[in-house]
């Protein structure tokens, strides 16, 4: 039985044309060049993820029709990500030796296949199909936020550091507001998806947890709370740092966030070199970093149970990709929990494992998350270049703990 649905309410065809588009409009101003840039062997071709998305609607979509023929044979294999039960494919870190196909055959590729599956949609009304697109738009919309992430770190990695987009506004000056902590519930709570509108396979089943006594901070972690870790020799102090968190800093040499300058007063954003805002959310630190830093600050990163528990009847709203800000604003209002959603996603102590009685979706889509429930580690919330109707309370981001490329952060918790 499959867990995803759609609203009788949606039109498809609509939502099809929009979240596609919406990866084309993230292209805008960038090169043919721009696009073929792989920096490091985590990341991806922009022109990759443009094709990628396109062959995961022609194989789980058009592909349940026998009589359908691929457009081209051969990109079944340069385009496949990691679908072992559906044919070998080109390694990831070679994505960028791609030149071929050229980034116009992927443009037409794609309306190649806008163009297919939209007549599909407009033929058949059938609830499975819907569900099928449906994955496939939510994958796209993943793919939206890696496109950014990694053009940033290709951008970086230039000497020149370009802008994504000059014409960025930075976000309002102001201060953030004062760190507290905030009681949590403790107890025998649920978590997991409730079975209303979509959700992945890894978000159920919808199960009783017991919490804890503790507190979550109302606010994420800001650049000027960091910089004090940084300056008061965090990077330095091995009792801080679990012991493959302080192999990496020796191995790899971090002395601090990945897009902070040197001279810890600037950094790089995808509107360029920016001073750095002491009040805005601090940004692009791996787990290693995030739980150093919770352990310096006398306090833990929150388990997943805490957080769902928190952001339960929370409206899903903040500074997410819909903005064009693409960069973390400072906190501001009263609430008890501000910036659950949006802004730079939360670092959990949660280890990325199936919930109690998990069971992966028959097929080769049970590849799609199941098999990743390996060290790895679960982050919440989204961030400001997250799709905001892409995020809900159960939503389990993943990635292992050395990556920090993400736009990801951190909130504090405590035991009470």
């Amino acid at each position: 039985m499959t867990i995803w649905q759609t609203s009788a309410t949606v039109d498809m065809a609509a939502r099809f044309r929009q979240v596609r588009q919406r990866t084309i409009g993230l292209c805008d101003g960038l090169s043919a060049e721009d696009l073929l840039l792989q920096s490091m062997p985590d990341a991806s071709p922009g022109k990759w993820h443009l094709a990628h998305t396109s062959w995961f609607f022609e194989q789980f979509v058009l592909g349940r029709d026998p009589s359908y023929r691929p457009r081209d044979p051969a990109w079944h294999y340069l385009f496949n990500s990691y679908y072992q039960s559906v044919g070998p494919m080109h390694a990831r870190p070679q994505r960028g030796l791609l030149s071929r196909p050229s980034l116009d055959e992927v443009r037409g590729y794609r309306n190649y296949i806008d163009d297919a599956v939209g007549a599909l949609l407009g033929r058949d009304d059938d609830a499975e199909l819907a569900v099928l697109v449906e994955l496939g738009l939510q994958h796209e919309q993943q793919h939206q936020e890696l496109l950014l992430t990694d053009i940033k770190h290709a951008f970086w990695s230039n000497p020149l550091q370009p802008a994504y987009r000059a014409s960025i506004e930075a976000s309002v000056a102001r201060k953030t507001v004062p760190l507290r902590f905030v009681e949590g519930r403790d107890g025998i709570v649920e978590i997991g998806h409730r079975g209303e509108g979509f959700a992945f396979d890894n978000e159920t089943p919808r199960h009783r947890t017991l919490l804890q006594p503790h507190a979550l901070a109302n606010r994420l972690v800001s650049n000027a709370e960091y910089l004090a870790f940084v300056r008061e020799g965090g990077y330095r102090e091995p009792g801080l740092w679990l012991s493959d968190g302080w192999a990496t800093v020796q191995r790899e040499g971090w002395q601090h966030p990945i897009y902070w300058h040197d001279d810890l007063a600037s950094e790089f954003t995808l509107a360029g070199t920016r001073e750095l805002d002491p009040h805005e959310p601090v940004c692009h630190l791996s787990y290693y970093e995030a739980e150093a830093f919770a352990r310096w600050a006398g306090a833990r990163l929150p388990t997943e149970a805490e957080w769902e528990s928190a952001a339960h009847g929370v409206e899903v709203d903040g500074n997410f990709q819909d903005d064009q800000r693409f960069h973390p604003c400072a906190a501001s209002g009263d609430a008890d929990r501000l910036q659950l959603y949006g802004d730079a996603w939360e670092w959990t102590a949660s280890p990325y494992i199936s919930y109690p009685g998990f069971r992966p979706l028959p097929g080769s889509l049970g590849e799609y998350n199941g098999k990743f429930m390996c060290g790895q580690w679960v982050l919440r919330g989204g961030s400001c270049v997250t799709p905001r109707d892409h995020v809900r309370a159960s939503y389990r981001n993943f990635f292992p703990p050395q990556a920090r490329w993400q736009f990801a952060g951190l909130r504090l918790g405590q035991d009470r």
